[in-house]
């Protein structure tokens, strides 16, 4: 049996990458939520914040959906 390092590599390198890549987009979403709220508080209307903070977290959702959908073979039928 031989071992192919690099596609080991390969998709190790792009776990990490979509790893990080989501958390990133996850932590945008919690910052700019927490700036609507801020705006909330202080008397100015925020909708820009919200509407960003609303995409990142369907952004992420949408990558978790995926690899769902690439883990599960049943959706592949």
């Amino acid at each position: 049996m031989a071992l192919h390092w690099s596609a080991l590599g390969e998709v190790a390198a792009v776990s990490i990458g979509a790893t990080v890549a989501v958390a990133v987009v996850f932590t945008l979403g919690v910052r700019a939520m927490l700036n609507h709220q801020d705006a909330r508080e202080s008397g100015r209307g925020s909708a820009a914040a919200l509407a960003g903070a609303a995409v990142c977290f369907l952004a992420c959702g949408a990558a978790v959906l995926y690899g769902l959908y690439l883990i599960i073979p049943q959706f592949h039928d």
